[in-house]
C-alpha cells in the first residue's frame, strides 16, 4: 500500500530515556513522516506534571495513566489505525491492553507490535489476563523469529518486522572504528542500561580477566539504570576502578560517539529478544560478544557475524574478547560480515513489510464494516 495520507495513532515510549523502544518509536514517527503519513504520537511515558508526583509511588501511576487514556481514547476519532508498542509486565497492562480496548470500542483497527526477550515468561505467568487482549489485536507483529515462536506455541500468527537501524548514524563507512586496540589501549563497551537482565556484573567480572592478560584496557559502560552503584563498587572491588567509566544516560549522539571509540561490544544480557545495541555495533563495524539467550540467535550467527557465549560465564566472555583483540583478521571478516547482516534492517528493506501489514489490516477491517452495514 501507499502510506501517503494514512493517517497512524503511534502509541509508545519516547525518549528520554533513550532505551530500544523508545528509540524506536520516535524513529519510526519520523520515518512514517517522511513517507507523508499523518502520525499522532501518543506517549505512554510523558513527564509527570508536577514533576514531584514522579516521586509518589502510590499515586504517580494515575498521574501519567489518566491522560494517557485520555489521549487514546480523543485520538482515535482522528486516526485510521493505531500502531502499539507493547512490552511484557505491567507495561503490557497499563499502556499496551488498554490501547487495544479503546481501539475496538472506537471501531478503530490496532497492530501490537510485540518486544521484549521476557515474553516467553511473561506469558507463562500472566497468559490468562493477557490472550483476550491479543485476540482483539487485528494484527501481532515482532522483530524477530524468536517472538514469533512464542506466540506461535501459544496459537497465536505473527508478522516479522524488524527492528529498524538508522545506517547513517552508526555507518562503520562514515565513521571508522577505533584503532585503539592497534595502539595497545583496547577499549570495550557495554551499552545496555544498568538493570539486573542485562547482568553488566559479568562483564565487569570478564574485563578483569581481559585486563590481566591486557593491563592497559578499558571499560566504559554507557547506560543508567538502579543497579548503578552496586556495580560502581564491585568495580572497586575488582580493582577496575581506574580502568572503567560509567556514562550514565546518554543521548544518541552520545551514544554513537561511544560505538566509535571502541574495539568490542559485549552484549551480557541474561534474556533478550533482538537488542537494538548489538545491531548499532554491527553498524558501527564493531565486533560483537554475546550472551547466547533468547533473540540472539535468531539475530547474529555464531563465529561468523559474532561471538556467542553462555550466559553468566565470565571466563568464556573474557577468552571471546580476546580471541578478536589477539586476531586482528579474524575480527576484520567478523565486522564485515556484520556490516553486511545489519543492512536488512534499513528503513527501505523494512518499509514494505511494515506497508504490507497495514494495508491488510485496513482491508480486513474495511471489509468487516461493510459486512456490519
Amino acid at each position: 500500500m501507499k502510506p501517503a495520507g494514512l493517517r497512524i495513532g503511534l502509541v509508545g515510549p519516547l525518549p528520554p530515556p533513550s532505551g530500544g523502544m523508545a528509540n524506536q518509536t520516535l524513529q519510526l514517527a519520523r520515518l512514517l513522516r517522511g513517507e507523508d503519513a499523518v502520525v499522532e504520537l501518543i506517549q505512554v511515558n510523558r513527564p509527570y506534571r508536577p514533576g514531584w508526583i514522579g516521586r509518589i509511588k502510590g499515586i504517580r501511576a494515575g498521574f501519567r495513566l489518566l491522560p494517557y487514556l485520555g489521549h487514546l481514547w480523543f485520538s482515535a476519532n482522528r486516526v485510521q489505525l493505531f500502531h502499539v508498542m507493547a512490552n511484557s509486565g505491567w507495561s503490557w497492562h497499563l499502556f499496551a491492553a488498554p490501547a487495544i480496548w479503546i481501539a475496538r470500542i472506537k471501531g478503530k483497527p490496532v497492530i501490537i507490535n510485540y518486544r521484549g526477550g521476557e515474553a516467553d515468561n511473561f506469558f507463562d505467568k500472566a497468559f490468562f489476563w493477557v490472550k483476550p487482549s491479543l485476540h482483539r489485536a487485528n494484527a501481532i507483529i515482532v522483530p524477530s523469529g524468536f517472538l514469533e515462536a512464542v506466540f506461535g506455541k501459544r496459537g497465536f500468527s505473527t508478522d516479522i518486522v524488524p527492528n529498524i537501524i538508522d545506517l547513517s548514524r552508526f555507518g562503520a563507512e562514515i565513521h571508522p572504528a577505533s584503532s585503539t586496540a592497534e595502539a595497545g589501549f583496547p577499549h570495550i563497551i557495554v551499552t545496555r542500561n544498568l538493570e539486573p537482565i542485562y547482568d553488566n556484573a559479568t562483564a565487569l567480572r570478564a574485563f578483569s580477566i581481559v585486563k590481566r592478560v591486557l593491563p592497559t584496557a578499558k571499560l566504559t559502560l554507557a547506560g543508567s539504570g538502579p543497579e548503578g552503584e552496586a556495580l560502581e563498587a564491585l568495580a572497586c572491588r575488582l580493582g577496575l576502578a581506574d580502568a572503567v567509566t560509567f556514562t550514565g544516560r546518554l543521548d544518541n549522539e552520545g551514544m554513537a560517539a561511544v560505538y566509535r571509540s571502541a574495539d568490542v561490544m559485549i552484549n551480557p544480557s541474561l534474556v533478550d529478544n533482538m537488542p537494538i545495541s548489538v545491531l548499532e555495533a554491527l553498524a558501527s563495524g564493531i565486533p560483537v560478544v554475546s550472551t547466547n539467550v533468547g533473540g540472539v540467535p535468531y539475530l547474529v550467527e555464531h563465529e561468523k557475524t559474532a561471538l556467542l557465549v553462555p550466559a553468566q560465564d565470565p571466563e568464556a566472555m573474557a577468552e571471546a574478547v580476546l580471541s578478536l583483540l589477539n586476531d586482528p583478521l579474524k575480527t576484520k571478516q567478523m565486522t564485515q560480515a556484520g556490516l553486511e547482516s545489519v543492512q536488512q534492517y534499513a528503513w527501505p528493506n523494512v518499509r514494505d513489510s511494515l506497508f504490507r501489514v497495514y494495508g491488510n489490516v485496513l482491508e480486513n477491517s474495511n471489509r468487516s464494516m461493510a459486512c456490519v452495514k
